[in-house]
């Protein structure tokens, strides 16, 4: 009987190939949950942020006369609506803005984090937004989500978004102390 070489009877042995797919496949697949994890987590804070800027022009737009203290208030609520995300990267601003002969101005604003923009100046609305003599709430939310993971997002991704309501129950929202 003829005894077979080392080299031919491992090249028949085929015992091993299933470790060996899974060594090359396992990093790859890992990587591949890692990285949809840190999107998902990065994602959800991009719709939080943008429900806060919703939640704050709808909350402004219910009332006919706001004040510093009501504003800050509600600057906070949007602070408890990104949670279990940091507050800190969140900033928020909230105008009120009227067209009057075609060119649109800030009545007043306030700001959290973001500089509230100059009473009188002039802001760009999208077109056919509002018609002259009407007004417009203006909320604006930014937030700098840093990865935790800062692996596939290894820099701070920044989120904004502009969110526009028209006042509820008068023509124009007024600001008492802003």
């Amino acid at each position: 009987m003829m005894r077979r070489g080392l080299f031919t009877r491992l090249a028949g042995d085929d015992r091993g190939v299933s470790a060996v797919e899974f060594a090359m496949l396992a990093p790859v697949l890992i990587a591949f949950y890692f990285g949809m994890a840190e999107f998902c987590q990065g994602f959800m804070a991009q719709k939080r942020m943008g429900h806060v800027s919703a939640m704050v022009a709808d909350l402004v737009a219910q009332e006919e006369s706001v004040g510093t203290a009501n504003l800050d208030d509600i600057f906070e609520i949007g602070g408890l609506i990104m949670k279990p995300f940091s507050t800190t990267a969140l900033q928020q601003r909230v105008s009120s803005v009227t067209r009057t002969s075609g060119v649109a101005r800030v009545d007043w604003s306030r700001g959290a984090g973001m500089a509230p923009r100059a009473v009188n100046s002039t802001i760009t609305l999208p077109t056919d937004l509002i018609a002259d003599g009407e007004s417009v709430i203006v909320s604006e939310a930014t937030y700098d989500y840093d990865s935790p993971v800062d692996y596939f997002m290894p820099g701070i991704t920044r989120f904004s978004h502009i969110y526009y309501l028209r006042p509820r129950t008068v023509d124009k929202t007024l600001c008492s102390n802003c």
